[in-house]
């Protein structure tokens, strides 16, 4: 899946989330996917940037995104959001206390590789 891809940056591996322009049920399959990526992964690995720029959601992609971030949190390191103006407001609080993880957002994607390729 294309929008589910490692890239490199500063000599990091990080897993890119490529949300950009997708539908709620476009996002809905997209999280059902993550898993199946960040799992293959060693546990406290992963450095992730989740691009949500144009994406729109609904209450069943929300959910599927909470859930992904739940099963994924095991093999997360960091992780970097970055296009947010699209996510409802209250989605970031409601997932970073569903999940029991902190999301760093940022305002374009250069910052947030930066951010994730460090240490």
């Amino acid at each position: 899946m294309e929008r589910i891809r490692f890239i490199t940056h500063g000599g990091k591996r990080i897993l890119e989330f490529d949300l950009t322009g997708c539908l709620p049920s476009e996002v809905e399959k997209v999280s059902r996917a993550l898993p199946d990526h960040v799992t293959a992964e060693p546990v406290a690995s992963v450095r992730m940037l989740v691009d949500f720029t144009g994406a729109s959601f609904d209450d069943e992609a929300l959910r599927t995104m909470k859930e992904a971030a739940i099963f994924n949190k095991p093999h997360i390191k960091k992780s970097a959001w970055i296009g947010t103006a699209s996510l409802p407001h209250t989605f970031q609080e409601d997932v970073s206390k569903f999940s029991r993880r902190e999301f760093s957002v940022f305002k374009d994607r250069d910052q947030a590789l930066d951010w994730l390729a460090k240490d």
